[in-house]
Parts: C-alpha cells; sequence; structure tokens
C-alpha cells in the first residue's frame, strides 16, 4: 500500500503507452512487492511502429528500437493504483477500449471519488 498522495502522483504520470524502466519505478518509491509482481521482459514487433520499443520516447528523431525491454508497463501501474484506491478497474476493463482509455478511465474514476 502507498499513500494516497504519491498514488496520485504516480497516476498522473501513467499515458497507458509507456513501459516503466525498473530504476524509474524504483526512484518513483513504487513498493518493492509491486515492482516483483507488475515486472516483465516486454518483446518489440517492428511490424508496426505502435508494436516497436523505444529507448527514447522523446527523442523522435534519433531514437533506437530494441528487441526486449525489462519494466513495467504504465497501464498494468495504473490499474494497481486504481485498485489500491479502491476503484471498480474490472468494470473499467470491461467498457473501455484500449490501454489510454482504460488510463484515462481509471485517473476519471479517482477524481470523481469512485
Amino acid at each position: 500500500m502507498i499513500p494516497r498522495h504519491k498514488a496520485l502522483s504516480l497516476l498522473t504520470e501513467c499515458t497507458g503507452d509507456t513501459i516503466w524502466p525498473i530504476d524509474h519505478c524504483q526512484t518513483r518509491g513504487l513498493p518493492q512487492s509491486w515492482i516483483d509482481e507488475l515486472s516483465d521482459a516486454f518483446e518489440s514487433s517492428f511490424d508496426d511502429d505502435r508494436n516497436t520499443i523505444y529507448l527514447d520516447e522523446i527523442d523522435f528523431v534519433n531514437r533506437q528500437g530494441t528487441n526486449q525491454f525489462h519494466g513495467i508497463r504504465d497501464v498494468d501501474l495504473a490499474i494497481q493504483i486504481g485498485r489500491s484506491l479502491n476503484v471498480d478497474v474490472d468494470r473499467l476493463q470491461a467498457t473501455t477500449l484500449g490501454r489510454s482509455a482504460l488510463v484515462a478511465a481509471i485517473k476519471e474514476a479517482v477524481m470523481d471519488g469512485e
């Protein structure tokens, strides 16, 4: 469990499209139990730009794709945060299409006090 203010701060960083490096998660103060539970190795699929994992999401000109990346998908983190804040994430998952929409719905539910 993490304090509500920290959970809200982390949730604002989630977009649904990013994989957070483990060291970033540790720096941001994620509980080690969450890191252990949510971290995974992800593989790029170079067939489509949306499915390619880039090492530098900011530098669009010089960014390089990678075959594998170990981290935490921010959509999974948003789900974990939502559950820790008593949001009915299962209901939101059933009614949203896509990772970004799910993260937005979790944020909205938290702000609406659901």
